[in-house]
């Protein structure tokens, strides 16, 4: 398995990255809540934002449809910020 680092000042992988993007995170700041990447030297982040890049995304469709209430639903952290 190669290891390629996104994040070398908290060890993250590309492969993490897209794990948690699989489970639902759409952004990077919903990446470093999950992992701390880009909450250091931030030069992760542009990277972060090109392996999540435009694609399907449950929550961003959600929010596209008007449909907010279900997102904040689906994501109870995000209700608390709102």
């Amino acid at each position: 398995m190669n290891r390629v680092y996104v994040c070398s000042c908290f060890g993250v992988t590309d492969q993490q990255v897209k794990e948690h993007a699989a489970a639902g995170a759409c952004t990077p700041r919903q990446i470093a809540s999950a992992t701390k990447a880009g909450t250091d030297c931030g030069s992760c982040v542009r990277t972060i934002q090109g392996l999540l890049g435009r694609g399907a995304c449950p929550r961003r469709e959600l929010l596209e449809k008007g449909r907010a209430t279900a997102v904040l639903a689906a994501a109870p952290e995000l209700a608390e910020a709102a």
